[in-house]
């Protein structure tokens, strides 16, 4: 692939933030209106995502109409709920705060983990999580993020992985059921907010918060297209500039979970969509192909978490 081929990707990835926002607004807006309900509601984390999506939802159907769910529980971050309040009164919009730690320990989750069981500040368990990821990452090959695509079968750790998936998992399908509860008795339209470069590879809970919802406005815009979105709606810069975090494990950004960074992934994905071959692409971002190939492998791994299977 020729410096002008990479320069075209490059110029393709640019978006035209005012015209995407408007078309955005007017997506919700009709889908609202198209099935019967008086408004809006979304899970709101403190992140990047959520925060352009509840941006959107007040300009399509207003302030009074949007609802924004923060479903905090003990690993949460306190700077991720303070940043979600904190646009939640810039942007005027309605909020529920309910904790989540009463249904997760219900339903035995916090036993799942292993570091649970011990009295340890977030931050050494912090610490010790990224410890563990960045063992298995080299006596494996594949951080677990990546092994977590597939099943376990006959592979190393495999009892730890396996909880490790449903204990971070089952707080995303928590936070789902609470999101159509609160959806279902205000009449609102539960809106994801999961963006294309994580849908792609399967960086999202299948059936959780970010999966299972009416609509998805971002899932056509990779992350970084998000980010130039962020910054048309005004999102505050501390949102924008802070590392994105799943939130649901202590210590791990998204980035070192993915074990690439998105400026990377958002040129090598449209470059794969685009049927380039992999030493192209490879030369061209002046990386080696071996992150092609990592890439590519997450797409095919992950599949079968963007369709359902039938005879």
């Amino acid at each position: 692939m020729s410096s002008h081929k990479l320069t075209s990707l490059q110029s393709q990835m640019k978006i035209e933030a005012g015209t995407v926002a408007h078309s955005l607004e007017n997506f919700i807006k009709e889908h609202v209106t198209k099935l019967d309900r008086e408004g809006a509601i979304l899970g709101l984390s403190g992140g990047l995502d959520s925060a352009v999506v509840a941006a959107l939802c007040q300009r399509a159907v207003g302030a009074g109409q949007t609802l924004a769910l923060l479903m905090p529980e003990k690993d949460s971050q306190k700077e991720h709920l303070k940043d979600a309040l904190d646009l939640a009164r810039k942007l005027k919009i309605e909020t529920k705060i309910i904790d989540i730690v009463p249904y997760l320990k219900q339903l035995g989750a916090y036993q799942l983990f292993e570091l649970n069981r011990l009295p340890l500040p977030q931050p050494l368990k912090g610490a010790l999580v990224n410890k563990a990821y960045r063992y298995y990452a080299r006596k494996t090959g594949e951080p677990p993020f990546a092994a977590s695509l597939l099943g376990f079968k006959d592979k190393e750790f495999s009892t730890y992985l396996s909880k490790g998936l449903a204990y971070c998992r089952l707080k995303h399908r928590v936070r789902m059921m609470l999101l159509y509860l609160y959806g279902e008795l205000e009449n609102r339209l539960v809106i994801g907010t999961a963006n294309r470069t994580e849908h792609e590879i399967g960086f999202f809970v299948k059936h959780g918060c970010d999966d299972a919802v009416d609509v998805m406005p971002l899932l056509n815009l990779y992350k970084t297209q998000v980010i130039e979105l962020a910054a048309y709606l005004k999102i505050p810069s501390r949102i924008i500039n802070k590392n994105p975090s799943p939130d649901i494990i202590p210590g791990l950004i998204d980035e070192e979970a993915i074990g690439i960074p998105y400026a990377e992934l958002d040129l090598i994905l449209p470059a794969l969509a685009n049927q380039w071959p992999e030493h192209e692409i490879a030369e061209a971002l002046k990386i080696g192909a071996e992150k092609i190939s990592y890439v590519k492998n997450l797409v095919r791994k992950s599949a079968h978490m963007r369709q359902v299977y039938t005879p």
